[in-house]
């Protein structure tokens, strides 16, 4: 990893995304009373109710469009993908699974469930995030891939 490219900027741009999404957190579940957990919120277009599904549809219509009006006022940061589209895929599969068995994802239990001191959301924090530094360590630097 290089961190000389790691500017100024970069902080802000970081830190004030974080704020982001650490207020809007915040705000869904004061004014809604539910979880900003994407998960959840997907898998609930699949088995919503008829008044659950335009706010799911309108939060995921949300991520998809955000960064296109971000693309308005910012320059896009280059983004470079290492891993191939099997490995990919893999992944995607990977990620799904955990968090069907985490029941919640990194959003749901990382941003929400810590902030409430979910003692469920800690420990599937500290799992995931666990066995992602575990994978890394083993994919980089073991396997060479």
């Amino acid at each position: 990893m290089n961190l000389s490219n790691f500017t100024h900027s970069a902080y802000i741009a970081s830190l004030s995304g974080g704020l982001l999404i650490g207020i809007a957190a915040a705000m869904f579940v004061l004014l809604n009373g539910r979880i900003a957990g994407i998960s959840g919120i997907l898998a609930g277009l699949i088995q919503a109710n008829k008044g659950d599904k335009i706010w799911r549809v309108m939060f995921v219509l949300g991520l998809v469009i955000a960064p296109f009006v971000y693309q308005l006022a910012f320059d896009m940061p280059v983004v470079t993908i290492e891993a191939g589209t099997m490995q990919l895929i893999i992944a995607g599969l990977f990620v799904g699974l955990g968090t069907s068995y985490a029941s919640g994802c990194t959003s749901g239990h990382g941003v929400c469930g810590i902030s409430r001191g979910s003692i469920r959301s800690i420990a599937a924090t500290l799992t995931f995030m666990t066995a992602g530094f575990i994978t890394v360590y083993l994919t980089r630097h073991l396997l060479g891939l």
